[in-house]
């Protein structure tokens, strides 16, 4: 890595997990003096073929479920329209009436209220499976013996559901989408082991779902753990709060954001001041 008088770099390697703008932020990276790494990272998946949500309210409809958690204020939209193809909604915020609702933040919290439930636990800042499990614990919840429904949004809790099942409740999964892993993921596959080997400089995320599918290839490869310690040793360059966000949650803090919300703008300013970053980075290593 060779730094320039301007504080950028040449010949840095920056993985972009774009799928389908994949060409031109490659071209965008090359253009500002970088090499590309694109891992095309997430396929749409039309709602109807997601029939987890219509397992779940069946399984609400029939008292068997005690408690639901849920854990994205997106995850929990998507999960009712997935339903409705088959429930109105009226139903829907029926049966979700039911049972006590517990709110991991405030952006599932919003979302119950514009439907008008009520929120029965709310976890606190800063919104992670701990203080939602020490909430519940604090707050005298009844786990044990109850069937609880842990609502996920791309990205499995496991921690979250461990510790549930550890208090003696049996968790219900309740994986909802809009986007999955591309059909084809050795591309993806290779640039998580890349990033685990220490290549890669630059990490450049331009969603949210971006790094779910990133930490599921993770996850089936055995290497979540490692992947996000090495994720930590890189530049992250993230294009906004959503994005930015989802990073935090998984503790990697995003080291640049664009000056606006786009990707020419996050291509341009990553290229221009990453060397200067990088070099901070590492040297407080």
């Amino acid at each position: 890595m060779e730094l320039n008088s301007q504080g950028g770099l040449e010949s840095l390697t920056v993985v972009s997990f774009e799928s389908r703008r994949a060409r031109e932020i490659a071209e965008l990276i090359r253009r500002h003096g970088g090499e590309p790494i694109v891992a095309p990272s997430m396929r749409e998946v039309p709602l109807d073929e997601n029939r987890v949500p219509l397992e779940f309210f069946k399984e609400l409809e029939a008292g068997a479920i005690d408690a639901v958690v849920l854990l994205t204020g997106v995850g929990t939209q998507t999960m009712v329209a997935a339903a409705e193809a088959y429930y109105r909604r009226e139903r829907i915020v029926s049966l979700l009436s039911s049972v006590p609702l517990i709110a991991r933040g405030p952006k599932p919290v919003a979302v119950l209220r514009e439907w008008n439930l009520r929120i029965d636990h709310r976890a606190p800042e800063p919104n992670t499976w701990r203080e939602l499990v020490q909430m519940l614990d604090a707050e005298q919840v009844p786990l044990a013996g109850r069937t609880i429904a842990v609502q996920e949004y791309g990205t499995p809790s496991p921690e979250l559901c461990s510790a549930l099942e550890q208090r003696g409740a049996t968790v219900v999964r309740v994986p909802v989408y809009r986007w999955t892993v591309p059909e084809d993921i050795s591309p993806l596959e290779d640039a998580v082991r890349r990033t685990v080997a220490g290549e890669f400089d630059v990490l450049m995320f331009t969603s949210a779902f971006q790094l779910t599918s990133v930490l599921t290839i993770a996850e089936r490869l055995g290497v979540r753990n490692e992947w996000l310690s090495a994720a930590q040793r890189c530049l992250i360059a993230s294009i906004g709060p959503t994005a930015s966000e989802a990073l935090r949650d998984e503790g990697l803090q995003p080291d640049l954001e664009p000056s606006h919300p786009k990707m020419g703008h996050l291509v341009k300013e990553t290229c221009e001041r990453a060397g200067a970053l990088l070099a901070a980075k590492r040297a407080a290593v």
